[in-house]
Formats: structure tokens, C-alpha cells, sequence
């Protein structure tokens, strides 16, 4: 008799077992299916140099893409996104920026994050434009000079 009480006792979990690592395998099968709902960017970067030129697809949340770094650049944007702060905001109208020049190199920015849809134009035409660049780091190329922060 307690035989039989252990077996229908034991006969639910091992079920939910089954269940749960059928639903595991059919998800990997699908990763599509996984990045449906995920937070997705295509970055486009031209003038930057030394073969960081080109358009990659990013996806977080689980990080994945032909970016070249999708998970620094999935922990970069989640570091830097805040509530009630756009993450991609350009420059505020009125800035006060140093006149630098930080190169030819500009970066273009659609998709969606955050469940917000994202168009950003970066460039590297002033010290704020360049501030906003760096803080994108690694989703943008890193483009200051060497020993520098």
C-alpha cells in the first residue's frame, strides 16, 4: 500500500518534469520565437575606421546578433537606461560643448529598446556629440585615443 501512495505521489512531479523540459527543448529549437518580444537594435557605423565600419544586428534580453560585442553592449544599455531618462536622447538644444573634433566617424541607431522605438543619429562633431558617443561604448565603436578614459 505505501508502495502505490509513493508512485502517485512521485507520478505529478515527474509529469511537470517532462512538461517543463519538453517546453525547454521547443524553445531552443525556435530562437525566433525567443527574440519576439526582445529588445532589438540594427547599428550602423561608417567613417570610423579600421574595419569597425558596418551594420550589425543587436538583440538583449537574451543578448545575441552579429554585433561584436552583444553582451558589453546589452550591459552597457541596461547600465544606462534609467525611468523617465530617454537613452538615446541627442544633445539638449542650448548645450554649452567644447570645440573638439572627434572625426569623421558617425553611427546610426534604429529599432527597439525598452519596448520604446529608438531612431538615433550619433556623430563625433563636438565634445558633447563625442561625450554622447563614448557613453554608447561598447555599442558604438570606441574611438578615443589610446590611455585615455
Amino acid at each position: 500500500m505505501s508502495q502505490v501512495i509513493v508512485r502517485t505521489r512521485r507520478r505529478p512531479l515527474a509529469r511537470l518534469v517532462l512538461a517543463l523540459g519538453a517546453l525547454g527543448a521547443a524553445s531552443s529549437l525556435t530562437p525566433a520565437v525567443a527574440h519576439a518580444d526582445a529588445d532589438h537594435l540594427t547599428v550602423t557605423v561608417r567613417h570610423a575606421g579600421g574595419g569597425r565600419d558596418g551594420t550589425f544586428q543587436l538583440y538583449c534580453h537574451p543578448d545575441a546578433g552579429d554585433h561584436p560585442d552583444a553582451a558589453g553592449a546589452c550591459a552597457a544599455l541596461d547600465r544606462g537606461s534609467r525611468w523617465g531618462r530617454e537613452t538615446f536622447a541627442p544633445v539638449p538644444q542650448g548645450s554649452i560643448c567644447t570645440m573638439q573634433y572627434g572625426g569623421p566617424a558617425t553611427a546610426h541607431v534604429t529599432g527597439v529598446w525598452a519596448g520604446r522605438p529608438v531612431d538615433a543619429t550619433y556623430s563625433r562633431g563636438d565634445g558633447c556629440e563625442i561625450a554622447r558617443w563614448d557613453r554608447m561604448v561598447p555599442l558604438l565603436p570606441d574611438l578615443r585615443p589610446q590611455g585615455r578614459p
